[in-house]
């Protein structure tokens, strides 16, 4: 049996975004039975890593059903806006960082499930460094 093929396109931008500018999206879903396709969520979101605990936030989400279609296939081509928020903007510290993404997750039958994420970054802060010590 084949994985399933995710693929997302951040339309017009080379995946650097200010705050309250807009980001489009397309997405498709292929290498997969339409009738074995039970489900597709869209996100944009934002996680953080490193130390401490760890956080997430979602700034966008669309679910959609293959039930609540009227051809039941979630397969073709699919698009979506947003206007991106202020905050939080994207930050490589060295002790935490916050990462900007798009996913799709889709459900397949038999409890199956896939998932792809294209990062992009919300702002223009700064990548810290870790200060040498002068010793």
């Amino acid at each position: 049996m084949l994985d399933p093929l995710i693929s997302i396109r951040l339309t017009d931008q080379g995946r650097r975004f200010l705050p309250g500018q807009e980001l489009q999206c397309e997405y498709q879903v292929d290498a997969v039975e339409k009738t074995d396709l039970r489900a597709v969520e869209a996100s944009v979101m934002w996680y953080t890593e490193g130390k401490g605990d760890e956080d997430l936030g979602i700034h966008y989400f669309e679910r959609r059903v293959a039930a609540d279609r009227a051809a039941g296939d979630l397969r073709p081509l699919r698009q979506f806006c947003t206007t991106l928020p202020r905050t939080p903007l994207s930050y490589s510290g060295v002790i935490v960082k916050i990462r900007w993404c798009v996913r799709v997750r889709i459900f397949l039958g038999r409890g199956r499930e896939s998932f792809l994420e294209v990062p992009f970054q919300l702002g223009d802060a700064p990548h810290m460094r870790e200060v040498e010590d002068p010793e």
